[in-house]
């Protein structure tokens, strides 16, 4: 078949949509992988109206200080809140531009109507003073977001913890036996570094939500000498931090969240990477609530929650790279570097913000295989007790001289299908069928279980 003749993929009489920029964008993905809430903070609507704000408070502060006058100032705040600018309206000048801000300015102006006021709107700023204060007061809303949904996976981690703070399970190194574990543990495991996480957001927080006003070339010459006071007050108003300086091309607060972004979606996808692995055939020690079937194969129940965990976070390690990359902003303003925050920082929130919301629905409702689990310990012949076979034993001798003991015994194991239990009790004689069972063998792991939970309870 030569290319003319390969079949159109949309029928002629379907309206084409542009392909979306990213799945999170589709309409066909996007519901898998992103996250609506957050998502509308970083539309292009979102964004111009938080730019609109930005412009209009600056105002009510600098009319407030005698810097412009004050009925236009009050003039300007009012329309910030009242005029509705049609984002797609900014395109073409923004191509020229690299950034929408005259545009925004200029249709503003327009539909004010009052030029003798409207001359006054963006007194002093920059065009990235609009849009970092923009970004902050979206990403506040984001982080709150954001934490209010990780408070929740912590919660729900720390209930499952308690729970099962003595189900025996397999705990495994390289893929294999190692020894006996708690799924409590194992749970407590997944969200520890979660609680860190947790702890460390407030001050994440606060490096990316401050104002920006530092003029052209970041001096906020232009301003005057009041010019921190209207900094400061600009901060209050809009509930940010204030920076006491430019951040044009001081980047950290920003490459900051990135890494904490990155570094809580690392945490669920390992999470989501072991319940993968411990719901696949032939073990599945776990049940991950509602699961994908397949298109070909009736009797699949795919863990497709664990999987979308493991996307993400591998999808943010790309992202981030990005991010920490656009702390090199050349000289006092950098067009490039900046671009790709644009291009990157929005779609980590977003992806995050997903990445808990599974995270917290997983957590809810794991029903962990109890039978399943045991069924894997004996399933071991009793390799699982080596380590323990070997410090019982090193009682009564040189450690090394047990270790060859256990190590040979377990060769026979393999070659006999005999348990190593009853090879022990056979050449040695221990309470072997009290000492190497997998309840007096969880060691820490009830207690790792219960003070996380103790942890994540307290969590707010």
């Amino acid at each position: 078949m030569s290319r003319t003749q390969l079949p159109q993929c949309a029928p002629p009489s379907l309206t084409v949509r542009p392909m979306p920029a990213s799945p999170l964008d589709s309409a066909i993905y996007g519901e898998l992988l992103s996250d609506r809430e957050i998502a509308a903070l970083f539309t292009d609507s979102a964004e111009v109206r938080a730019m609109q704000i930005v412009e209009g408070t600056l105002a009510k502060v600098q009319g407030a200080l005698g810097m412009i006058p004050k009925d236009s100032a009050d003039a300007i705040h009012r329309a910030s809140l009242e005029v509705q600018i049609d984002p797609a309206a900014l395109a073409t000048a923004t191509v020229a531009n690299a950034v929408p801000v005259p545009a925004l300015i200029a249709a503003f102006r327009k539909e004010m109507g009052a030029p003798e006021h409207a001359q006054y709107v963006h007194w002093a700023a920059t065009s990235q003073d609009i849009m970092d204060t923009a970004l902050a007061l979206r990403l506040r809303q984001a982080l709150d977001l954001i934490e209010a949904r990780l408070v929740g996976v912590l919660h729900g981690l720390g209930t499952l913890a308690q729970t099962h703070a003595e189900l025996p399970m397999a705990a495994r190194t390289y893929g294999q036996h190692a020894t006996v574990t708690s799924f409590g543990a194992q749970v407590a495991e997944w969200g520890r570094p979660l609680l860190g996480m947790h702890a460390g957001l407030a001050e994440v927080c606060l490096a990316c939500t401050r104002v920006s006003l530092s003029g052209a070339g970041g001096t906020s010459s232009a301003m005057g000498p009041q010019a921190a006071r209207v900094r400061t007050e600009l901060a209050q108003a809009l509930n940010l931090g204030d920076p006491g300086a430019s951040w044009h091309s001081a980047r950290g607060g920003v490459a900051g969240l990135a890494a904490w972004l990155t570094g809580v979606t690392g945490v669920l996808g390992k999470m989501g990477d072991d319940l993968h692995l411990m719901a696949q055939s032939g073990i599945e020690e776990i049940l991950v609530g509602d699961t994908g079937g397949s298109s070909t194969m009736p009797h699949k129940s795919n863990p497709v929650q664990p999987a979308v965990l493991v996307a993400i976070a591998r999808q943010m390690v790309g992202l981030n790279t990005v991010m920490q990359g656009a702390m090199v902003h050349r000289q006092q303003r950098d067009a490039s570097a900046w671009m790709t925050e644009w291009m990157s920082l929005p779609q980590m929130c977003v992806l995050a913000g997903r990445a808990l919301a599974v995270a917290r629905t997983l957590a809810e409702g794991l029903a962990p295989n109890a039978d399943r689990m045991r069924a894997q310990i004996d399933g071991s012949d009793g390799l699982i007790f080596a380590e323990a076979a070997t410090f019982a034993l090193a009682q009564s001798m040189p450690r090394p001289e047990a270790q060859e003991i256990v190590k040979a015994l377990s060769g026979e194991v393999r070659e006999t299908g005999r348990s190593l239990t009853d090879l022990l009790a056979r050449d040695h004689d221990l309470n072997w069928a009290t000492l190497l069972t997998p309840e007096a063998q969880l060691g820490e792991a009830p207690a790792f279980a219960r003070a996380f939970a103790a942890q994540a309870a307290g969590v707010s």
